[in-house]
């Protein structure tokens, strides 16, 4: 009689799937500072994005935005150099064309051999997307993106699309290759606002949620989850945030502290402002809402640390602690219906062992377990993306 062990109980009820983040807008030890600073550089991509894959993670998500590479290009490039690992690349409504967008995913699947993921990305800073030539408004550009996904979608599935809007309008556009990932490589979102709940009930697989106190990321899931069931959709949820994992307490909040040592109050108070007066997203002023521009206020919940944001755009808040209590609070946020995580750390080298080797085996995942993982039938393949209303599509 066989006997399951431990690791393969928990993987079969509660499988986690973990991603890391390839810093295309450059690193460093110290927020706020050159100092120990890595500039933007593809060999140091590579660097991350193999020891990431030997370390077991299931993918990586690639950031966009002026300050960024190209996720697009950065992704290609490091397919190549990597065997098991996915790819979150950005897809932005707006920017580009939903047909032109459509070539680029089938190829980039077919590239990657069906490693590829896409992170629905609208924006939510009205100066850069200016710089992109999209001017419209917040809960417009919602409307816009469910335009592109509805065309997108379709093409990529293999359809030839005639489509007429408010925002496009396509005449016989097609794709005449296949994707691997059938029907469509699968589509993750965030979107805090309303506008952008909606949107993700209507067309993505995976809802993505920024860091945040269990009850507020409670309330944030049930609220798209009854978004999604009203269209008979079911979405998967995940959440993105930083970590400061370490042996013991204390030398994880000495690390948190390192890493804020170098900020000065004028480039928190500069940072506050753009938050508030410069950025239209939702999510990201419930980032700044959590720490509200005080070095006093960081710890917002059990091992939640909110330092990251005091000037950092984007997810602000980090797990911090022993492997065993950040592990425990990843399993409260599982509970949730969280299935997975796309963390990131400074440096992203250095951060990405210290996940892997001291994370990793209280959570049951990582190279070791990677065999076993891929032995549970469904729960990270391509059909396990989606609803019933999309049934067969995602």
């Amino acid at each position: 009689m066989s006997h399951s062990t431990p690791i393969q109980n928990q993987l079969k009820q509660k499988p986690l799937n973990f991603f890391w983040f390839i810093p295309t807008h450059g690193d460093g030890s110290y927020l706020g500072t050159d100092h120990l600073s890595r500039r933007p550089d593809f060999k140091y991509f590579r660097q991350v994005a193999m020891a990431v894959d030997h370390l077991g993670y299931r993918g990586v998500l690639l950031p966009t935005g002026q300050s960024c590479e190209d996720s697009w290009i950065t992704a290609a490039g490091l397919m190549t150099a990597t065997e098991r690992l996915k790819f979150l690349v950005a897809l932005r409504p707006g920017v580009t064309s939903p047909a032109f967008a459509a070539r680029q995913t089938v190829a980039l699947d077919r590239l990657s051999n069906g490693r590829l993921l896409l992170n629905v990305v609208v924006g939510g800073n009205p100066t850069e997307l200016a710089g992109d030539g999209i001017f419209l408004d917040h809960d417009e550009r919602y409307l816009q993106g469910d335009e592109f996904l509805d065309i997108w979608r379709r093409m990529v599935s293999g359809e030839t699309v005639d489509f007429e809007g408010k925002y496009y309008k396509v005449k016989g556009a097609r794709v005449d290759f296949p994707p691997v990932q059938k029907p469509t490589p699968p589509l993750y979102f965030g979107g805090s606002s309303d506008a952008g709940q909606e949107l993700a009930a209507q067309a993505v697989d995976l809802y993505l949620t920024w860091g945040e106190p269990l009850d507020q990321v409670a309330e944030k899931i049930e609220a798209v989850r009854k978004k999604a069931a009203s269209r008979g959709r079911n979405l998967r949820f995940g959440m993105r945030l930083h970590f400061i994992v370490r042996e013991s307490e204390e030398e994880a909040w000495a690390a948190a502290d390192k890493l804020i040592a170098n900020i000065s109050d004028e480039q928190i108070e500069r940072a506050w402002k753009r938050f508030q007066n410069e950025m239209d997203s939702v999510g990201q002023k419930r980032q700044a809402a959590l720490h509200g521009g005080r070095r006093d206020r960081l710890v917002v919940a059990p091992n939640l640390w909110a330092g990251v944001g005091l000037v950092r755009v984007g997810v602000g808040t980090a797990l911090v602690g022993t492997p065993k209590q950040i592990a425990e609070r990843l399993r409260e946020y599982q509970a949730l219906g969280i299935d997975t995580i796309v963390g990131s750390g400074y440096p992203h080298l250095e951060e990405a062992y210290r996940v892997g080797e001291l994370l990793f085996p209280e959570l049951g995942l990582g190279a070791v377990t990677q065999e076993l993982r891929d032995e549970i039938p469904n729960e990270f393949s391509v059909g396990a993306y989606g609803g019933s209303r999309l049934a067969g599509r995602i």
